[in-house]
């Protein structure tokens, strides 16, 4: 019986952490979906650039792995307090399906990490160019759009002089920014928010797999008690 109350304790402080690491994930895809730095290089990203599949697979993915921690933290909790083995087998299931998604966006963050990277560089790589070569006068107001947004002017370029450009796109009010690398700023940023997302995936997955083992001992116990209940009734006469 001890045992099992302090088993019931950590259940419940495992789940009160898990949902409060739900909720920091479906900020954070949020954050991601909607920040200024991210959508202001998705809406210029072409059907071609697999940048906007990822910010749309994103958030969508973020938002589903948020809301089943929160569920299964809500079933586990609910079991504890009850001790239903129903909704303990419920719970356990939903941590689970919560891990089985877990570790396939672990395993794509570390194999893939600079994808992302990658094609947000190449899209600022495009519109640099073309405003350079004068192709396109919108390409302008896309190239001073992503200079307001990393608070960066230009870029250190091999094909000649970029002193136009950085003229012409960087507002009066950006001078501090004046001699910024953007391709460094955008990478900069890049890895401190990918930083954050493997240090909230490794919390995310460990306290998973410990609500996992908690939630199946409690199902064991809850299932050999009702055994035992039913066993070794004696009547006095």
């Amino acid at each position: 019986r001890c045992g099992m109350r302090t088993a019931k304790c950590q259940l419940m402080a495992t789940s009160l952490c898990i949902m409060l690491l739900g909720l920091s994930i479906a900020t954070l895809s949020t954050v991601t979906h909607y920040g200024l730095r991210f959508t202001v290089i998705s809406n210029i990203s072409p059907e071609s650039n697999s940048y906007r599949v990822i910010h749309h697979a994103a958030f969508y993915v973020g938002i589903c792995l948020s809301m089943t921690l929160i569920l299964a933290a809500l079933l586990s909790s609910a079991a504890t307090v009850r001790e239903s083995q129903c909704l303990t087998a419920t719970g356990f299931f939903c941590f689970a399906l919560a891990f089985c998604g877990l570790i396939p966006t672990a395993c794509w963050r570390y194999a893939r990490s600079t994808e992302v990277e990658d094609s947000m560089m190449d899209m600022y790589d495009l519109v640099y160019e073309e405003v350079r070569r004068n192709v396109s006068s919108f390409r302008r107001h896309e190239l001073n759009a992503i200079h307001e947004a990393f608070l960066c002017c230009g870029k250190h370029s091999p094909f000649g002089d970029t002193a136009a450009v950085e003229h012409n796109t960087c507002p009066p009010s950006q001078a501090q920014a004046a001699g910024q690398d953007c391709l460094q700023e955008i990478q900069g940023f890049l890895k401190k928010h990918m930083d954050l997302v493997s240090m909230l995936l490794g919390t995310t997955i460990c306290f998973t797999v410990y609500a996992m083992v908690l939630t199946s001992f409690l199902w064991f116990y809850i299932h050999f008690s009702n055994n035992l209940d039913r066993k070794g009734k004696y009547i006095l006469r």
